[in-house]
């Protein structure tokens, strides 16, 4: 499984990440059954975020790393600066806040990967740069990035990082999946198109892409016919993404492997650092996501899959 390097982190994060959205101490039973089979895998990163279940998630990864003893084998992702019924939460007051409760639920005093959920392009790149550097600087954290920016403000804000001798963005966190979204998944989240592919191949700067397996649009469940999963067919269902899953199911066919898991490798073989948020939930679902991350495809395979090439 290949490693992504990340700012001045000295342990890589996998590029399996495990997607931990649904957990709740209530379930740790559950919990602790998913995680101990993703490390046992060589996953190293949870993703998580202060507003997952209403805060549990956070709570119970806290809860196993402590019972378990864990601390030290994991990175932590999490998050903060989601919208509330209040508005934008992309302040120094909110951020500060979020913060020290997501460390307090974590049980623990730092955290290697902060992300912002969602931007507030009313605030100033700098002024919020200032913000997150002080908890570098403080050890709270110790790199940040973006979840759901724009390819402009994060040009903007390591633009400015430069200038003025701070750190910067150091990922990105947008939907990557061989389907592409035509409609978002949720207000003002962000699906990688050709535009911000083509920056990611320029910058260089890591991807973390959830729902990297298009919510399951590859799985072989679903067909044109059948439109009762009114949010696949509200995002996915084109003519486009059909013709990137036959494509998918050929090559699948070809490498004698599954077509979930070469939309898995097409997200894992980009041309610049990627990884994928995942969520199997059981032993077998896991394995299938460790051999699709030692699929190799070729940047042409990865074009034609994604109708770059005819």
């Amino acid at each position: 499984m290949q490693n992504i390097e990340i700012g001045n982190l000295a342990k890589k994060p996998t590029g399996l990440i495990m997607g931990t959205d649904y957990f709740t101490p209530e379930i740790i039973d559950k919990v602790s059954e998913v995680l101990d089979n993703y490390m046992a895998i060589g996953g190293n990163t949870l993703d998580t975020a202060y507003v997952y279940a209403g805060g549990k998630s956070e709570q119970a990864i806290g809860i196993w790393m402590e019972e378990n003893k864990r601390r030290n084998d994991v990175i932590l992702l999490t998050k903060c600066g989601h919208p509330n019924k209040n508005g934008p939460t992309i302040n120094k007051k909110s951020i500060d806040e979020e913060l020290d409760i997501s460390l307090d639920r974590l049980r623990t005093d730092y955290i290697e990967l902060y992300a912002l959920h969602r931007d507030d392009v009313n605030v100033p790149v700098g002024e919020i740069l200032e913000i997150l550097n002080e908890h570098v600087e403080s050890g709270k954290i110790s790199s940040f990035g973006g979840s759901n920016w724009s390819t402009a403000r994060l040009q903007e804000a390591n633009e400015y990082a430069k200038k003025n001798g701070l750190i910067g963005f150091s990922f990105s966190s947008p939907n990557l999946s061989l389907a592409k979204a035509q409609d978002p998944y949720w207000p003002g989240c962000v699906s990688v198109n050709d535009e911000i592919l083509a920056w990611h191949e320029q910058t260089k700067l890591p991807i973390f892409s959830w729902s990297a397996q298009a919510r399951g649009f590859f799985t072989g469940r679903f067909t044109r016919e059948d439109r009762s999963n009114e949010a696949l067919v509200r995002v996915f269902y084109n003519d486009e993404n059909w013709e990137r899953y036959r494509r998918a199911e050929q090559l699948a066919k070809e490498k004698g492997v599954g077509t979930i898991q070469i939309s898995l490798a097409y997200v894992l073989n980009q041309a610049f650092p990627t990884a994928a948020i995942i969520g199997p939930q059981n032993h077998a679902e896991m394995l299938s996501c460790r051999e699709a991350a030692e699929i190799p495809l070729t940047q042409d395979e990865i074009k034609w899959l994604d109708l770059r090439i005819k």
